[in-house]
């Protein structure tokens, strides 16, 4: 009889959940379930709805894989502030809870988005790597050996708190400068004030011929393109992935990235854009199911 594993991805507005089975080679869940979320529900609430949703996709899993916001510290999560109740939960051990003997692996949904790269995307079979998530925040997870590092604290790669000036405000002053700067989220709310109405980052790439947003998207492109180059010296990786939301509009970001490696890095990384988009940390999660399950 064939085992399968369960992967989980707790999203800021959704739950998703696949099944599929451990010799799976495609990175594709069988079956799927989402469970739309808000901040009303409570983080207690939707962890028993998924749990609850979880015991009908599958009865007894050979593993589970799970991605969160945030990162897992200590057995709990950290750096969540923006979802209600995230921040400080004990996750892992409540999943161990309903789980028992099952072998359960967790992981911030950037390592998760960069797990599912590694076995079946754009980074798989590179050695030294930097995957970077540019949706509605703004991480990055670094590779080194073909596995993703995570770092003393489990906080590798969250270059969403990176300073790229003194005038910065810094993680003490309750801050994420560099994700305050271009995530996906900092482009729309900067938009909109420019435009005087609501805008998604996403639409801002074609409004550059409304007044100050050609100028917003290129300064904007200009500090991700100048982070990512700094990564690189500091990495010397073999191949730079980049994913998220915003990678609809690759064509206006992948350029001047192209541009700052070619300048700034001695030795040019690869630059490609992930296999893995809109499902990125599900598929990372039934990744990381698969080689717990091993």
């Amino acid at each position: 009889m064939t085992r399968h594993v369960l992967a989980i991805d707790f999203g800021g507005t959704k739950v998703a959940l696949g099944t599929a089975a451990v010799d799976a080679l495609d990175g594709r869940p069988h079956t799927t379930m989402r469970l739309p979320t808000d901040g009303s529900q409570g983080a207690l609430r939707v962890l028993e709805r998924t749990l609850t949703a979880a015991r009908e996709l599958i009865s007894a899993p050979a593993a589970v894989g799970v991605s969160t916001f945030g990162v897992v510290r200590d057995d709990v999560i950290r750096l969540a502030p923006n979802v209600p109740g995230w921040d400080g939960m004990a996750l892992p051990p409540l999943l161990r809870a309903e789980f028992g003997d099952t072998p359960v692996a967790i992981d911030n949904d950037v390592n998760a988005g960069a797990a599912a790269e590694l076995r079946w995307g754009a980074l798989r079979g590179v050695d030294v790597g930097l995957y970077v998530n540019v949706g509605t925040g703004l991480a990055a997870a670094l590779v080194a050996g073909g596995r993703v590092l995570p770092g003393a604290h489990g906080a590798a790669g969250e270059i969403g708190y990176l300073r790229d000036s003194s005038a910065d405000p810094a993680f003490a002053d309750g801050h994420a400068p560099l994700e305050e700067a271009v995530s996906g989220s900092a482009l729309a709310r900067r938009g909109s004030a420019l435009l005087g109405r609501e805008v998604t980052a996403a639409e801002l790439f074609g409004l550059r011929a409304e007044p100050g947003i050609a100028a917003l998207l290129d300064d904007a492109m200009d500090t991700l393109s100048r982070t990512i180059a700094n990564l690189c010296i500091t990495l010397d990786p073999q191949r730079v992935v980049i994913g998220g939301g915003l990678m609809g509009s690759a064509h206006d970001i992948l350029p001047p990235v192209a541009a700052a490696l070619r300048r700034s890095v001695p030795f040019p990384p690869e630059l490609m854009t992930a296999t893995f988009v809109d499902d990125a940390p599900l598929v990372g999660a039934l990744a990381m199911a698969l080689a717990a399950a091993r």
